[in-house]
């Protein structure tokens, strides 16, 4: 227990990194191996990430140098040169959310996806999107963020064109791979600069050796655009409607996660790296602008869709929106001290709240979208309704996450949606009426999508429907019961993971300390 302790830095990636590579070996062993293994690597990165969480909360931030003790090779800066993980709670949170979804998946995918061939390579690459998430929120160097962005951006890719028969998958890998290129190359060009400059990569030290030069301006605004595209914030969202509708239904789950990697990224550079920075607050205005941006434009293109999963793609990106502008307001007040004490922390507790809260139901939602695919074979809500009578599960299911996503109590999206609200409202009270409208647009949206496949007459369902397996049933009852337990006991989640997230959002000087 000592070991994995010491060690969980390094086997929450490694396991699932390793076991992504013998898939196509187990594979050759029988499906039941492959799954078991599969779900096993997981497994236990999750349990690595909850003693990660442990110790982040008993002790601080955790350091993890990756090789030998000994410093070996130093930079001209004198900082040596290996691969440095750095957690803290931030790190930690976005962990949870992201393995969480990733093992629900996992056994969400070993029914929904029996019927399909290649599963060796699904199940690999799987692996290697969970690997690769990790590796984005503990990696404490913009180099290694640089790799593990792309080891997610291919596996991602894979996966979304995974259904190689129909060219929309194809078109919507190529579209997301074309994307991620262009995000990874703006991430290594900013690496690059600040480099050039101090010759260092970790992010912990350049924090303290930032003279905020030009070079340094311009590579925030490269590592800023790069991860608000990886997160879908309009204008760059292009790729999300495709990525997300096109992917199995448990793909979609995790690459709302992989999403939120993104946003872990953007808010990493704008607190820590370039949080002392003068008019830093530029930083957060523009996120508030994104914000208010994704969550209009997200929810009016969700009202006209008529396909269940792009229906819900739109959504996922109205709903960056409250991240962002939660997140967006705090760090517009960062510099002034009082104003953070009042509502700037209010507000970015709200945004990492709906973070967590957005990746139970949303990867709710995608699970009954697959459930109503994988009986009627159409994801069309034109061509749907009454599946209430022969699933009343998927249907109850449906409908917490609805309820969910557009606000209403007692769920969990109600519960962050009024945090940012209420913090909002004192910074503009305008923007706080802008973000409720669009819940009132989304529940709209929603009670269209469940009267259109759930409601109507008996005789209006096909031949042959009835309830998915219980393989499937069972993750949705789990996202169901926590959506339904975080919106009736908030404290959980903010004494235990949020406001440790926020304070170490807040504490530039811890994540800086720890490591130079």
């Amino acid at each position: 227990m000592i070991f994995l302790a010491e060690h969980a830095p390094v086997l929450a990636i490694a396991v699932p990194l390793l076991a992504a590579f013998l898939m196509p070996l187990l594979g050759r062993a029988g499906a039941k191996i492959r799954n078991l293994v599969a779900f096993a690597a997981i497994a236990f990165a999750g349990i690595e990430v909850a003693l990660l969480a442990l110790n982040v909360l008993a002790n601080g931030v955790v350091t993890y140098a990756v090789g030998a003790i000994a410093p070996g090779l130093v930079s001209p800066a004198g900082f040596p040169v290996r691969i440095v993980m750095e957690i803290d709670a931030l790190s930690t949170f976005m962990a949870v959310a992201s393995v969480s979804i990733a093992l629900l998946a996992c056994v969400y995918s070993m029914q929904a996806m029996k019927k399909h061939e290649n599963l060796d390579k699904y199940f690999a690459l799987m692996l290697l999107m969970t690997a690769a998430m990790l590796g984005m929120v503990f990696t404490g160097d913009l180099f290694s963020l640089f790799v593990f962005l792309e080891i997610l951006s291919i596996a991602s890719a894979g996966l979304i064109a995974f259904y190689s028969g129909r060219g929309e998958s194809a078109e919507a890998g190529f579209k997301y791979l074309a994307v991620s290129s262009v995000a990874a190359l703006m991430v290594l060009l900013a690496a690059g600069f600040l480099y050039s400059q101090y010759n260092l990569l970790n992010m912990a030290a350049l924090a303290g050796a930032m003279r905020f030069s030009f070079l340094d301006k311009f590579a925030l605004v490269l590592l800023a655009s790069a991860f608000a595209l990886k997160c879908g914030a309009v204008p760059l969202h292009m790729w999300v409607s495709d990525a997300y509708g096109e992917a199995p239904a448990a793909v979609s789950a995790m690459l709302v996660v992989a999403s939120q990697a993104g946003l872990y990224a953007l808010f990493r550079v704008g607190f820590t790296l370039y949080g002392s920075m003068p008019l830093i607050d530029l930083l957060g205005l523009a996120m508030i602008v994104l914000g208010v941006l994704s969550m209009f434009i997200g929810v009016t293109m969700a009202i006209k869709q008529s396909d269940i999963k792009r229906l819900m793609a739109y959504h996922a990106v109205s709903q960056t929106g409250y991240m962002l502008l939660g997140v967006g307001v705090g760090l517009s007040v960062l510099g002034n001290a009082a104003m953070v004490s009042e509502f700037g922390f209010r507000a970015i507790q709200g945004g990492l709240f709906h973070v967590f809260n957005h990746a139970l139901y949303k990867g709710l939602l995608f699970f009954t979208a697959g459930a109503v695919f994988y009986v009627a074979g159409t994801r069309d809500m034109n061509k749907l309704g009454g599946l209430a009578h022969k699933m009343p599960y998927t249907a109850v299911f449906f409908l917490f996450g609805a309820l969910a996503i557009a606000g209403m109590p007692p769920f969990n999206g109600f519960a962050s949606k009024l945090i940012i609200y209420e913090s909002v409202f004192e910074f503009s009270p305008v923007l706080s009426a802008i973000a409720m409208v669009v819940s009132l647009l989304t529940l709209a949206s929603f009670v269209k999508a469940f009267s259109g496949i759930f409601l109507g007459p008996k005789e209006a369902v096909q031949a042959g429907v009835k309830e998915v397996p219980i393989g499937m049933l069972a993750p949705m009852a789990i996202l169901a019961a926590l959506v339904l337990l975080f919106g009736l006991f908030p404290d959980l989640v903010l004494e235990w993971l949020v406001n440790p997230a926020v304070n170490a959002l807040l504490g530039q000087c811890g994540y800086i300390g720890a490591v130079v």
